[in-house]
């Protein structure tokens, strides 16, 4: 068994850019590995791409799936999803999903609770801004228990506090570009922080992130 990135007690840190795309087991979608548990089931995250005609057979998520439409349109039964939508499919929806036009898509899989039913459907393009700590704004998307999900907008030359990461951070660069004293980190970018982690990010640019917090056990 191959394990990518599955120590949740250490931090990781993919420009997505640099990575090459892998085939999956539907013609016409490409892979780009971010962390797996196994080849083809259980926990894992991947930048998915559609070729314009491309489909998948219908099939389930076992533990559910979240997914954030990064540019093209998504689709499945239940809809048409262009860029920027934010999806939530629980344990015992099952989908065959395709894309007409082509899409790429960020995809978490088997990562919710087994109390975590709920079924999500966001367009962030059109969901007001709500005002966050000093100058952010913060688009929330979901919460169940410690878990929380949102964007977040930092605009130019906003600095953050220094913070810990209770139940760890999970962080994608939707636009512009995240810094903190560990590095600088372009859109495409994924950046995982174990539980009781800390930094003090700040940016230059504006930039939107995709945040997702305490969900790593701290036991891990």
């Amino acid at each position: 068994m191959n394990t990518i990135n599955m120590d949740f007690s250490q931090r990781v840190v993919v420009n997505t850019h640099e990575l090459n795309w892998d085939k999956s087991p539907a013609k016409g979608v490409w892979r780009k590995r971010l962390a797996r548990e196994e080849a083809e089931r259980g926990h894992a995250t991947s930048v998915v791409k559609y070729d314009a005609g491309a489909s998948f057979k219908s099939h389930p998520h076992p533990l559910g799936e979240e997914i954030f439409v990064l540019s093209g349109v998504f689709s499945d039964e239940t809809g048409d999803y262009p860029a920027g939508t934010y999806i939530r499919n629980p344990e015992g929806f099952s989908h065959a999903p395709f894309s007409e036009q082509g899409c790429e898509l960020l995809v978490k899989l088997h990562q919710f609770l087994p109390s975590d039913k709920e079924q999500v459907r966001v367009d962030t393009r059109n969901t007001d801004w709500l005002p966050g700590q000093g100058e952010l704004q913060v688009m929330p998307l979901h919460q169940h228990l410690t878990e929380s999900t949102a964007l977040v907008f930092w605009p130019a030359g906003c600095q953050f506090q220094p913070h810990r990461h209770f139940g760890g951070e999970e962080i994608y660069v939707i636009s512009g570009e995240f810094i903190d004293e560990h590095g600088r980190y372009p859109a495409g970018s994924w950046i995982r922080s174990p539980h009781l982690s800390q930094h003090n990010p700040y940016v230059e640019q504006d930039t939107v992130i995709l945040v997702k917090v305490g969900h790593l056990n701290a036991d891990e």
